[in-house]
């Protein structure tokens, strides 16, 4: 077994098994291609398995939180069918380590979208509709103390998503400035705007299309495309529901746990 396919296993182990800790044993902080070695190994894994790919998430989209990691660049991750919550919906602590919560605007293409040079435009026009997002983000490295390799390698701290019931076309929206509001519990916890994310939201889906073109695994149409924190994420306990409302795309929700 290589090292590489054995931090694979490690990653698969904690999601049962509990959180583990930092994977610097093999991977060096700003080690991107070992780091995505790792995701790829996990991701073909689980396909295997049978779980479907039903789209991507672009991660690190904020700039001072790149700063951070010490790197120039977002990262992604896989998004499986089974990650998919229903909106309202209700996620069990059981299947989750230490999940945070932040909201997002997700986009579904009709086209595939498989140019190394991507633009904004490109997406815009491939873009089926835009729908306002939660993402439940989850670590299985132990207190979150990941570096750059960590969180990529552990696809993108992903686990799960929430999409909202109104679908909006891109004509007439504005993604650059429209504001979010977090609430859980019905206090607010977080603000933010389409800025917030990497520029643009389009910007951060141009990007990710570029780079998984190179990789020669477009995005298709169909997918769904997560496209990275419109504000800070906040951690979740049992019992909170979680709402998001976000300018010209409306609201999405969920429960973590009983709120009974």
């Amino acid at each position: 077994m290589s090292d590489h396919e054995a931090l694979a296993r490690r990653l698969r182990d904690a999601y049962q098994g509990g959180a583990v800790a930092p994977l610097r044993d093999v991977l060096a902080p700003d080690d991107a291609t070992g780091a995505y070695q790792v995701q790829a190994i996990n991701t073909r894994h689980w396909l295997e398995l049978g779980r479907r790919i039903v789209g991507r998430k672009v991660g690190l989209t904020s700039l001072a939180v790149q700063k951070q990691f010490g790197v120039d660049q977002p990262d992604f991750g896989v998004l499986f069918d089974d990650m998919w919550l229903p909106e309202g919906g209700v996620l069990s602590p059981a299947a989750m380590l230490q999940p945070r919560v932040e909201a997002e605007v997700a986009l579904v293409l009709a086209h595939d979208v498989i140019s190394l040079t991507a633009s904004e435009e490109d997406i815009a026009a491939a873009t089926l509709h835009a729908v306002a997002a939660l993402e439940i983000v989850d670590s299985r490295i132990a207190d979150w103390k990941i570096t750059f390799a960590d969180t990529v390698a552990d696809n993108g701290s992903s686990a799960c998503f929430v999409l909202g019931q109104q679908h909006h076309a891109l004509a007439g929206l504005d993604l650059y400035s429209c504001g979010m509001v977090l609430e859980v519990n019905g206090a607010v916890v977080s603000v933010g705007a389409g800025a917030a994310c990497l520029g643009h939201p389009l910007k951060a889906a141009a990007w990710l299309a570029r780079t998984l073109a190179a990789a020669g695994e477009p995005l298709r149409a169909g997918d769904i495309v997560l496209t990275g924190a419109l504000g800070p994420m906040v951690s979740l306990n049992p019992g909170d529901r979680v709402l998001a409302k976000i300018g010209g795309l409306g609201t999405v929700s969920f429960s973590y746990g009983d709120t009974v």
